[in-house]
């Protein structure tokens, strides 16, 4: 064996690892029952070529407001800017205090291919996990004339392509169940428990923290896992919801990220449970576990953490990072938390011995 070593080379991808794969299915060259333009496809493969994915970033603190306050229902879609897109984006609530709400999405047949996004992350990575399973959200189909896809996405993404065809995005696409990962082809199969689907029918997609695996529900149903360690490391990644509408017939849907009310609670039942909805989640930096139990408590690390990145937002906004406010305000920062671990050193030092000892200390 030492000879064979020896003189005869090796190829060394014989032994390197298999090659991570999202799905063991194997992907189809063409789609079942649609295919996009040519064009449509390298004009994606360009605009992600030269748009890098965005680092994950906090929030504003009016959003975060206006999820304190609102919770799920601050959740909607950003309406299209393609002139390709034809229909409406409609939240539907009533007018009173804390109103259930879900958003309503119609499109005609002369819709081209376009994908809508959420307002928010669904999954955002610099805010706390800690109590949650994951995240999901419902789409109600009351019409599809022509074709539905459900899914994420990471900003930027191309809008007119479908979810899960092009970088870090997935998708499960309505018209021959198919289901996408970063795959510009025919997709994979699915779960052979799909059949066409009807009037009412309501999908869900839903994402699990620790295992990074991306799942969907049919009616209640939960299938088999679609997708595994994908959006990992999580704190690398902002993701959100994205919903894939096109011709050649007119489309009607309800999605419900959570705030519906009684005719509208999610089909799926545990995620009716707090471990599972966004709100908790996307704007959390404290680690609020949900229901009563007890908060965790702010230490003096985390806090100046906190100072730090509050410090820095405030400089890249108002544009003054590398200047000479920039260097005075953050040396000033440093120079104070200096001289406030020094205080609290002697204070400490001072309450821990008798009170003679303590003056002659001072």
């Amino acid at each position: 064996m030492g000879f064979f070593r020896k003189h005869i080379p090796r190829d060394p991808a014989a032994d390197a690892p298999p090659a991570w794969a999202p799905a063991v299915e194997r992907s189809l060259t063409f789609g079942i029952k649609n295919e996009a333009p040519e064009d449509e496809f390298k004009a994606a493969e360009q605009f992600c070529a030269r748009n890098p994915p965005n680092a994950p970033k906090l929030l504003a603190y009016c959003d975060v407001d206006l999820i304190v306050e609102e919770g799920c229902k601050a959740w909607g879609l950003v309406v299209p800017q393609l002139s390709r897109f034809r229909g409406s984006i409609t939240d539907v609530r009533s007018d009173s205090k804390g109103a259930p709400k879900v958003v309503e999405v119609k499109t005609d047949e002369r819709c081209g291919d376009t994908c809508i996004m959420s307002n928010y992350p669904i999954m955002a990575g610099l805010y706390d996990i800690r109590g949650k399973q994951g995240v999901y959200f419902e789409v109600t189909v009351l019409k599809m004339g022509g074709v539905v896809a459900i899914g994420t996405a990471c900003l930027p993404y191309p809008d007119f392509r479908f979810p899960g065809w092009n970088r870090l995005s997935a998708g499960l696409h309505l018209d021959d169940m198919q289901k996408f990962f970063e795959d510009p082809k025919g997709g994979r199969k699915y779960d052979r428990r799909l059949g066409a689907v009807k009037p009412g029918d309501v999908i869900g997609c839903g994402y699990e923290f620790a295992s990074g695996v991306l799942f969907y529900t049919i009616n209640g149903l939960r299938l088999a896992d679609a997708f595994k360690g994908v959006y990992l490391p999580r704190a690398r990644h902002d993701v959100y919801a994205a919903i894939g509408v096109g011709g050649p017939h007119a489309n009607h849907l309800f999605v419900n990220f959570g705030g519906g009310d009684e005719e509208n609670l999610f089909k799926w039942l545990p995620a009716r449970e707090w471990s599972w909805r966004v709100e908790g989640h996307v704007g959390s930096l404290g680690g609020d576990s949900g229901g009563d139990e007890e908060l965790p408590s702010y230490t003096a690390k985390t806090l100046w953490v906190l100072f730090v990145l509050i410090l820095c937002r405030i400089l890249v906004e108002f544009k003054l990072v590398d200047t000479t406010v920039d260097i005075v305000v953050l040396s000033a920062g440093v120079g104070n938390d200096i001289i406030g671990w020094t205080l609290l050193s002697l204070s400490v030092a001072l309450v821990n011995v008798d009170a003679s000892s303590g003056l002659s200390a001072l």
